[in-house]
């Protein structure tokens, strides 16, 4: 505990460096006073989000096995994506697994793979190279990307659609410029949809929290550049872009090469929008499909129409919430993954060594029974 004299002192030196911050303030308040904000029209559509189940929800660990569970799922409650791996999979081998034995893709990550003419997941990705066991992660996140291009070059819709992502349209995981040109890919199915069926599709990634956001927060309520009493969005300038990331490749438009290197971790132009009326409502960050900027109008406006049912979340997409609830892997799931993962273990180790495996379960976390 700090003592009265403590505390004293520590307010002094805080409200120091507060007092030397100021001009930084000031300067990311001029910079949101020159945001041009549009209110949102509410439309109605079609709306299909995708997510994976959330990192802290789909692991099962018995030491030494650790497995993670992969399952992407849309908004309707549909299974587009399982898989299980773990730390010790073979990498090449998974690779091998998205194929047939004809060397015909028979995933939605295979068909990726097979179309950006890669022939394995480290080829896919540097981080797939097995030398630290967050690739697990990485390969979560690819599976994930595959099942959103999936959705959108592979499969037919019956009427104007709107793809929603559980996260920015931004990736740091793919091998060069791989990234890019599976945006390309996508946005060419985008238009020959539009042309041979008259059908729109749009896709969108929305963030809970951005870096760009939560530096700029403060100037943003300050300035109330948001403040006009209607749902409303408005393009992120690329001077706050410029603030808030290192890299450029991250944050630049996918069209713009005038700096030698051409931007490679985005597919993306990124937004602020807010769903609701109010200023306390909250404020997302939002990738649009890089190309698509003319229907802002109308992609906000079929959001904001989810987002107001949104729960348990206020004023966030509801078909996002939906896909998350579907996606989850957790209490009596999770349960019965760690039971199989137990008796599988039991099957290893031999009969006579199974009740050794039995009473280590019991036993491995006696702490945590005085929070029961």
């Amino acid at each position: 505990m700090f003592d009265a004299d403590q505390i004293g002192q520590l307010r002094r030196l805080i409200g120091e460096q507060v007092e030397a911050g100021r001009a930084e303030l000031d300067t990311l308040v001029e910079q949101t006073r020159g945001m041009k904000v549009t209110a949102i029209r509410p439309r109605v559509a079609t709306s299909v989000a995708l997510m994976a189940s959330d990192g802290g929800n789909n692991k099962v660990a018995f030491n030494p096995f650790y497995l993670q569970v992969i399952r992407v799922v849309d908004s309707n409650g549909k299974e587009l994506c399982l898989e299980v791996v773990s730390p010790l999979s073979d990498i090449a081998e998974l690779g091998r697994r998205q194929f047939d034995e004809s060397g015909s893709p028979r995933t939605a990550l295979g068909r990726m793979m097979n179309d950006l003419g890669t022939q394995s997941l480290r080829e896919l990705s540097p981080m797939m190279s097995g030398r630290s066991p967050s690739w697990v992660l990485v390969f979560r996140d690819l599976c994930e990307w595959a099942t959103l291009y999936d959705l959108v070059c592979y499969r037919d819709y019956a009427a104007d659609t709107l793809i929603v992502r559980d996260g920015l349209l931004r990736s740091k995981i793919f091998h060069g410029d791989l990234f890019v040109r599976m945006g390309e890919r996508i946005y060419a199915a985008i238009e020959r949809v539009r042309r041979e069926d008259r059908r729109r599709i749009w896709l969108v990634g929305l963030a809970k929290k951005t870096q760009v956001l939560e530096y700029y927060r403060l100037a943003i309520s300050l300035c109330g550049v948001f403040d006009n009493g209607v749902p409303c969005f408005s393009r992120v300038p690329e001077t706050m872009l410029e603030k808030a990331y290192v890299w450029d490749e991250y944050t630049r438009d996918v069209s713009d090469d005038s700096r030698g290197e051409k931007p490679k971790f985005s597919i993306g132009s990124m937004y602020f929008v807010r769903f609701g009326p109010y200023s306390g409502d909250p404020i997302w960050t939002v990738d649009l499909m890089a190309r698509q900027d003319g229907d802002a109008q109308a992609i906000f406006g079929y959001l904001q129409a989810d987002a107001v049912a949104g729960f348990p979340i206020p004023f966030y997409p509801d078909c996002i919430q939906q896909a998350d609830a579907f996606s989850r892997v957790a209490d009596l799931d999770l349960d019965l993954i760690e039971d199989h993962l137990v008796d599988a273990i039991r099957d290893q180790v031999g009969g006579a060594k199974a009740p050794v495996v039995d009473a280590l379960r019991l036993a491995s976390d006696v702490a945590a029974r005085r929070y029961e």
